[in-house]
């Protein structure tokens, strides 16, 4: 693991962002709440959250941060037919927290598959990736 202990301690955020590409049937079956698993949005949203939290115990070699915001955003979308998730996180300490972003999303999105995968096999996740990160060293990167 990377030794960050002399690093200064700043604000840093990261966004990441994906998509889950489906049918449009079953994008109304998520919209109206009707699938047999629960709430698919409200779950994947509270996944990606938890999974952020997560993110040294799945990552070996990421840093435990103590992470003082999380949020995922989960918008239907009926052009693609599917979903856009985001997330943000943000983090005052040594390190970036583009990885925790980035789980954040790729779990919400596999919760959303999980959830509707007996309804529609061929769901599709897409275009997982760092879309800003401020912060640290490097600065500014805006994809």
């Amino acid at each position: 693991m990377v030794d960050v202990s002399e690093k200064p301690a700043t604000e840093r955020l990261a966004v990441a962002e994906g998509r889950v590409v489906m049918t449009r049937a079953t994008l109304d079956l998520i919209v109206s709440g009707n699938a047999k698993k629960g709430d698919v949005l409200g779950t994947a949203r509270i996944a990606g959250i938890m999974a952020a939290k997560r993110t040294s115990e799945l990552i070996p070699l990421c840093h435990p941060l103590a992470l003082s915001k999380v949020t995922v955003d989960i918008e239907p979308d009926k052009k693609l037919p599917g979903c856009l998730v985001r997330a943000s996180v943000k983090v005052t300490g040594p390190t970036g927290v583009e990885m925790e972003a980035l789980t954040a999303v790729s779990v919400a999105c596999l919760t959303i598959y999980d959830m509707i995968k007996a309804v529609e096999r061929g769901v599709r996740i897409e275009g997982i990736h760092l879309v800003e990160k401020l912060g640290g060293k490097s600065g500014h990167y805006r994809a």
